[in-house]
């Protein structure tokens, strides 16, 4: 008898909610890095256990937004706290709720869905003190259950997996049994990318780059040829994200390289260009033309 569950992590940023999703599928399906807001759009992660086919919407981080792109991830996290089976809220380990996770709890609330508060980062403080964190969220809101994890070393992640096991419904699973996400290979490829623009740039830069893959093409030798296009908002980041004398892009093809090998299972020869397009995340054609439709 299949059953399956609609199941959204939501949280505040970098909280681990791209970290969590990844280990429960057991491959990289979301970008990860040590940067607030580097999930932008709703991935949607696969995980088949026994017959239970568990759909994991992974949202972008709960903000208050300074751009129309942070408007739409905003809009997106709103959106996917609502008509699922369960809603997964993932705090950190600190004894009162904050204003990002009491505005969540105030749209767990309106939506009237059932939700799991998940503690995430429990490999970093005390066990003793994660009993005042479960109190402090416990008086905020009616969890079915408080679940402490660590997303990054596993623990708690089976317990996790079973308590979601309860609000999985019979009838067919909603993908085929070997996907792991509904992301296009080209849109992950261009995750993989910025990915790395994240973990090698300062400050803002990253933040304002978008990564668009031109050409996807399989040689007849199985090398897969790619040709990224890096765009940023201002001259100076371009000069940035090059380098001198192309040292910071020949970095970050390098590292985005070995990804891309690894999750294609092939060669990849990577060709990247970067290009301006000035405010790109407040220009409403602009985000149609990466992907981000507005609400």
């Amino acid at each position: 008898m299949t059953k399956s569950a609609m199941i959204t992590i939501c949280g505040r940023p970098n909280v681990g909610k791209s970290t969590l999703t990844n280990a429960l599928v057991g491959e990289k399906v979301a970008i990860v890095s040590s940067k607030p807001q580097t999930t932008r759009n709703r991935i949607t992660a696969i995980v088949n256990r026994g017959e239970t086919q568990f759909v994991l919407l992974d949202t972008p981080g709960f903000h208050k937004p300074r751009t129309r792109l942070g408007d739409y991830m905003v809009d997106v996290v709103r959106q996917s706290v609502a008509d699922v089976d369960c809603v997964l809220l993932m705090a950190e380990p600190i004894a009162s709720v904050g204003a990002q996770e009491q505005a969540l709890i105030e749209r767990l609330r309106q939506a009237k869905v059932p939700a799991m508060l998940v503690i995430n980062k429990i490999d970093t403080v005390d066990k003793a003190s994660l009993l005042e964190v479960m109190a402090a969220y416990a008086a905020a809101f009616d969890f079915d259950a408080i679940l402490p994890v660590s997303a990054r070393t596993g623990e708690g992640l089976e317990l996790l997996m079973d308590e979601l096991e309860k609000y999985a419904q019979e009838g067919p699973h909603f993908f085929p049994d070997d996907m792991i996400t509904d992301q296009p290979e080209r849109q992950i490829c261009a995750e993989l990318l910025r990915e790395k623009l994240l973990k090698c740039l300062e400050r803002e830069i990253p933040h304002g780059t978008a990564v668009e893959i031109s050409r996807f093409h399989e040689r007849d030798d199985g090398v897969i040829e790619l040709e990224a296009a890096i765009y940023c908002e201002k001259e100076s980041h371009k000069g940035i994200i090059i380098g001198k004398k192309g040292a910071m892009l020949k970095k970050i093809g390098e590292l985005a390289r070995a990804d891309l090998e690894e999750f294609l299972g092939a060669k990849v020869y990577l060709q990247t260009w970067v290009k301006v397009k000035e405010n790109w995340r407040d220009s409403a054609a602009q985000l149609r033309n990466f992907g981000f439709t507005e609400q």
